[in-house]
């Protein structure tokens, strides 16, 4: 480590993908693991590859470009884009076998035209919005899109290989929108199934419903977070299994004595009660260090657990460590998987009002990322 670096353990990844993937396939469902937004933080390449060492025979991706990346590394398992607007370039997708996630007669319509542009059959999955309020066809415009879908097959443009859905609270287990979606979604299959298509994997399992939902499984689930060992419901018996992927740290800038009475970075929101030691790690926003942890997050520096004290800045903070003897160039963890005392993903996620979804997906490129674990 120079002075900072996100440490992600590949082993994690591989043995949370394992468990995730035994839990499907007791209902005899495959697992699709999701590594878009560069695997949550952690790398979607190296995660890809752990992720399929575990279990995983699916990856998931958002766009066309994060799975042209895999491709283009030499990941041939079978793969969605699901989030591509209209004026997205298909083309290449289809050509690289990329499966490319429908949502409405326009994206449809461009997939056609793009595969009769590559001379191939372009693989889709139809989604249908069952009660998230983002993409997918409503109930009312689903007929009309599988019947679209049913004569590009017959024309061989098109197959669908998948019909999908999202849910909105799976991660609290009991919400009646659950039910409601999962009658939703077997409606729409059986409409699917009127007008023609039959496809071959049908899936709507998130991370929570992988964890609590084995009625909801079908043919494939897609853990995203919970792949990276993190759990989307706290206190989940089902998720203490899983193991965090990432550990945050850095090393002390400086270490400096200041009197009682000092203020402390931008604004001046924290003063020194005594005199005291100051140290400053250089981690901030621009590395995905909330903003909103000022004053709140912790972390561990000098054996002891430690609050941010003052502002986050761009490209540091700071913490009061009292009388204690924190030097230059000591280490300081932001969070992990807790085995030394440090706080997770999920403290740093309560402390800044968030999720720890964002905690480790917004660690930006500047921060180096080192891999440890067998596939390193």
């Amino acid at each position: 480590m120079v002075q900072a670096e996100a440490v992600i353990d590949l082993d994690a990844i591989r043995a949370n993908t394992a468990y995730l993937a035994e839990r499907a396939a007791a209902h005899s469902a495959a697992t699709m693991a999701v590594v878009k937004a560069d695997g949550y933080g952690h790398g979607a390449l190296p995660s890809a590859r752990a992720a399929l060492a575990g279990g995983a025979t699916w990856l998931g991706v958002s766009t066309v470009a994060e799975a042209l990346e895999l491709r283009s590394a030499g990941i041939d398992a079978p793969m969605l884009s699901w989030l591509n607007a209209p004026g997205t370039a298909f083309t290449p997708a289809i050509t690289a076998g990329v499966d490319l996630g429908v949502p409405s007669m326009r994206v449809l319509d461009e997939v056609i035209a793009a595969a009769k542009a590559a001379d191939r059959t372009a693989r889709v999955h139809l989604k249908i919005d069952t009660g998230l309020g983002r993409s997918g066809a409503t109930p009312a415009d689903w007929p009309d899109l599988v019947t679209a879908a049913a004569k590009a097959t017959a024309e061989g443009t098109v197959e669908v290989i998948g019909v999908w859905s999202h849910f909105a609270c799976a991660d609290t287990p009991g919400h009646p929108s659950i039910a409601a979606q999962l009658a939703a979604f077997s409606e729409a299959l059986a409409v699917a199934e009127r007008h023609g298509v039959k496809p071959q994997v049908r899936h709507l399992a998130n991370s929570p419903a992988t964890l609590t939902l084995p009625q909801a499984y079908y043919d494939l689930v897609r853990p995203g977070v919970s792949v990276y060992g993190l759990s989307p419901i706290p206190d989940c018996a089902a998720a203490e299994a899983l193991r965090p992927a990432m550990t945050l740290r850095g090393r002390v800038l400086v270490a400096k004595r200041v009197p009682a009475g000092h203020g402390v970075s931008y604004g001046h929101t924290y003063h020194t009660s005594a005199p005291t030691t100051l140290a400053v790690v250089p981690l901030g926003y621009a590395d995905g260090i909330p903003r909103h942890a000022s004053s709140v997050a912790p972390l561990l520096l000098g054996g002891a657990r430690r609050t941010i004290a003052g502002r986050v800045c761009m490209d540091q903070f700071v913490v009061d460590v009292g009388d204690d003897p924190v030097a230059d160039g000591d280490e300081a963890i932001l969070f992990g998987p807790g085995d030394h005392g440090e706080p997770t993903a999920d403290e740093w996620a309560e402390a800044a009002g968030t999720i720890n979804y964002e905690i480790v997906t917004r660690i930006g490129a500047r921060v180096p990322r080192t891999y440890v674990g067998a596939g390193a």
